[in-house]
């Protein structure tokens, strides 16, 4: 079926079709550019013979009256063995400036639905990070769905490029890594690295820019989606998806709705915005044999936790990493608000005893301290009595004990990066929990990795 361009709006393009059934919503369209063969998606009819749709590629030198396919299915892109190592656009091209893919890779459609819901699998199991405040307060769960939550500059891509560097050189299985709507330099920085570490042989990029049209930024996360569920599905493997930044999949489906024409809804989002938000998350699920482990980097718009995308993303998450500006600026870093965040996976029956108690009383020490943060200010510690200054001094010494240095910032720093089994950062808690590091300096906790190496600091600085 063919049609032609009647109108250009930006991305947005309206082709009309002749006598006839008009392509459906989600189908691809191939608009024969001047410049260039592009894509486009149909969002809307707007009457018998005009279909509204949104180009997922530049529109700049396209004119009325250019001919336009209907292709008879949604967007399809890459997918299998070939992807591997490689960094492709939203629509499936390769954008590392290498070799064209093989002829005969597969090709799988970005709208998909989710597996029912007899055939998903519980996540159980912890995914241990080597980082001590989300091992310990906010576990990750193998095959469940994590985000860190945090406004600008609080350091939720370090920690997301922390967390790949952990996790995708010990995974036995496939990374996919989705860039949406993040800055070119982001993308290149992360190529580059993941070559110089050597795990680029198992991981898939898939980057839809800043500086590209909004439906380029709208569908990159279904594209990186499709290639995780096609490693799930087809050949059982474990796929662990990164998503930065998921606030920017919002902005980009609300900007995509201005264009078309939709009343805003709360706040100036999109109408649909919880129905998107779900179509992609829902899809990131565990099956009987293989498992997809999403984290994802959420933006708070200026800080506001009560934002409507923020509360729609976050109502589909086992375990929410919360990152504090007031932690940020005091230099705890990785600024985790110990309090703010959660994991369905923090239960005895799942963590054991023990680390459900430790998780529980290093909370209950450090809300203490914020209660009596106040009174410290205006009095001074000289003022509290001696249960509550004893609370105090471990509930900073357990802040700091949380704080570790990273890996990917040891050229900024100059100090090497620390990675600590779970079990070593439980001991380290209970120690000082149980008062063994009251008389130690406070400076002796800080960005070290166990207590081992706090107790060789500790003794150093005597």
């Amino acid at each position: 079926m063919a049609g032609r361009v009647v109108a250009i709006r930006g991305p947005v393009i309206e082709v009309a079709f002749p006598e006839g059934e008009l392509p459906p919503v989600n189908e691809a369209l191939a608009v024969h550019a001047p410049t260039g063969n592009l894509i486009a998606e149909v969002q809307s009819h707007e009457d018998a013979h005009t279909v509204r749709a949104v180009a997922l590629q530049a529109t700049h030198g396209l004119a009325r009256g250019v001919k336009v396919d209907a292709t008879g299915a949604p967007v399809s892109v890459p997918v299998g063995d070939a992807v591997l190592g490689r960094l492709l656009t939203p629509t499936g091209h390769v954008g590392d400036g290498g070799a064209a893919l093989p002829d005969a890779v597969p090709l799988r459609p970005i709208h998909r639905p989710p597996p029912p819901l007899e055939a998903q699998n519980a996540a159980t199991q912890i995914f241990e990070t080597g980082l001590k405040v989300i091992d310990l307060l906010a576990p990750l769960a193998r095959g469940g769905k994590a985000a860190m939550f945090g406004g600008a500059g609080v350091g939720k891509t370090v920690l997301v490029m922390e967390l790949i560097n952990a996790m995708v050189a010990q995974y036995e299985g496939v990374s996919v890594f989705a860039g949406i709507g993040e800055r070119s330099r982001e993308g290149h920085e992360l190529l580059t690295d993941m070559r110089g570490s050597g795990v680029i042989d198992k991981t898939v990029l898939v980057f839809g820019q800043m500086n590209e049209p909004p439906g380029a930024r709208w569908r990159v996360g279904l594209t990186a989606l499709t290639i995780a569920e096609y490693f799930r599905d087809e050949q059982k493997k474990n796929v662990l998806l990164l998503m930065d930044n998921v606030f920017r999949f919002v902005q980009a489906g609300s900007e995509v709705s201005g264009l078309l024409g939709r009343l805003p809804s709360r706040v100036g989002y999109q109408p649909t915005l919880a129905s998107e938000v779900a179509a992609l998350q829902e899809r990131i699920a565990s099956v009987e044999g293989a498992s997809v482990t999403a984290i994802e980097a959420v933006y708070v718009p200026a800080d506001d936790f009560t934002d409507p995308a923020v509360t729609a993303i976050s109502d589909h998450l086992d375990s929410t990493v919360v990152l504090s500006r007031a932690m940020a600026a005091e230099g705890m870093y990785p600024a985790v608000d110990p309090l703010g965040s959660s994991s369905i996976l923090l239960d005895p029956l799942v963590v054991g005893e023990e680390h459900y108690v430790l998780a529980q009383r290093v909370r209950e020490t450090i809300a203490h301290y914020r209660e009596l943060q106040d009174i410290i200010s205006l009095l001074g510690m000289e003022e509290l009595g001696r249960e509550d200054r004893l609370a105090v001094t471990r509930a900073r010494r357990l802040q700091r004990f949380l704080t570790q240095p990273f890996m990917v910032t040891q050229s900024f720093t100059g100090k090497e990066g620390r990675s600590v089994p779970l079990a070593r950062t439980l001991t380290g808690v209970r120690a000082i929990l149980d008062g063994e590091t009251d008389d130690w300096p406070e400076s002796a906790l800080y960005m070290v990795g166990d207590l081992d190496e706090a107790r060789a600091k500790a003794g150093a600085s005597k």
